[in-house]
């Protein structure tokens, strides 16, 4: 914060790229950026220019990993978690990916890399990413505000509700990325033999 604080006028622009910085450098904990928000610029402001930094990085991210392909997201991203959302790659399934950015615990940055490897358009992830990160970003932003204004009882049962919301997520993470792969799976042959029909259906003619 000293260092933004030094930088003047130029305080917001030096946030925003601190928050630009954390996705696409993934290892940067944006909770820490997030808190840094909603203490300098309280809650309003600080959830514009957090949601401002993010947006940019996430369309960064999505850009890079779709002009320079898989080997280049390959060295940002560990293979563990690319086998773990690469069903991602193979099908549009827009409302599954709002909900992996929603759900805490889910490693949003690297999904932006990976799903700039799939067949989502520019705008849809860039709504749906936005859309997905806002919750954690309001709740790390007023948590910043608390702090900025000495409400440490509020922060306190603020932290503590969004531990048990993330612990409750990561205790059921495994199941519900199983059920988000199964889902997709269903989706896509659903979808598949949906099409299969349709070209039958155009030879008959």
């Amino acid at each position: 914060m000293n260092f933004l604080n030094s930088l003047g006028p130029f305080a917001v622009v030096g946030f925003i790229a601190l928050q630009v910085l954390q996705v696409i450098i993934a290892p940067i904990p944006g909770e820490v950026t997030g808190l840094i928000g909603g203490y300098m610029y309280g809650a309003v402001m600080g959830v514009i220019w957090s949601t401002i930094g993010l947006t940019i990085g996430s369309y960064a991210a999505f850009a890079l990993a779709r002009v320079f392909g898989r080997p280049f997201v390959e060295r940002f991203v560990d293979k563990s978690i690319m086998r773990r959302f690469d069903y991602l790659l193979h099908h549009k399934g827009a409302f599954l990916v709002f909900l992996l950015f929603l759900i805490p615990g889910t490693p949003k940055d690297y999904l932006c890399y990976i799903l700039g490897l799939g067949h989502l358009t520019t705008t849809e992830f860039l709504v749906i990413g936005g859309v997905g990160r806002l919750f954690g970003t309001i709740l790390l932003t007023v948590g910043g505000d608390f702090i900025r204004h000495h409400r440490y009882g509020d922060f306190s049962l603020l932290a503590a509700i969004t531990i048990l919301v993330i612990l409750t997520a990561m205790l059921f993470k495994s199941r519900l990325e199983r059920l988000f792969r199964l889902w997709h799976i269903i989706s896509y042959r659903k979808n598949k033999s949906g099409q299969g029909r349709k070209s039958r259906d155009r030879q008959k003619m």
